[in-house]
């Protein structure tokens, strides 16, 4: 079963037609928008700060989304990708954004819309990620701007996860 739990007595909140895998965790103050996936073995935990994530955003398995302790929120916009095992951890990433498999995205970085940062990728505290572009190693850096295929990419995923996660439906 999927652990919600609240926090200070701030339970999470959730959009419609959302999927939280069975052993997935949503702790606090977490709010999250419609056709959202949280998959297996994902935590996302608003127990020190906040946490919003916009709309057809999906957490995929492993992956952690935590914050700061009076320093520093979670803003996670619409129609993004966080890869499995990665770490957002009190940063913004705008809309259309695709964070690859085992990324870490640090506290004040902010991954601006239409960008990749690629797996294993370490991007730093207050880094600011480059619309349009791909940002890889450790640190990341900017390598080069995304190609129409991969811009095609980040406006569709969402859309293929809000379809995966109709697999799991119990209605």
């Amino acid at each position: 079963m999927t652990y919600i739990l609240p926090v200070h007595g701030i339970t999470p909140k959730f959009g419609e037609k959302c999927f939280l895998a069975d052993n997935s965790t949503i702790t606090g103050d977490v709010v999250m928008g419609d056709q959202c996936s949280v998959w297996f073995n994902a935590v996302i935990r608003g127990d020190v700060n906040s946490v919003r994530i916009g709309d057809r955003v999906n957490v995929q398995d492993g992956a952690i989304i935590h914050c700061t302790y009076q320093k520093a929120k979670t803003n996670i916009g619409n129609d993004v990708n966080i890869g499995h095992n990665a770490i957002v951890h009190g940063c913004t990433l705008e809309n259309n954004v695709l964070i690859g498999m085992g990324a870490i995205v640090m506290d004040h970085a902010v991954v601006e819309s239409f960008s990749i940062v690629a797996a294993g990728a370490v991007v730093l505290e207050k880094t600011r990620v480059e619309s349009g572009f791909i940002y890889a190693g450790n640190p990341a850096r900017k390598i080069k701007a995304i190609s129409e295929e991969q811009r095609k990419l980040l406006e569709e995923l969402s859309s293929r996860y809000v379809m995966y996660s109709g697999w799991y439906s119990k209605d």
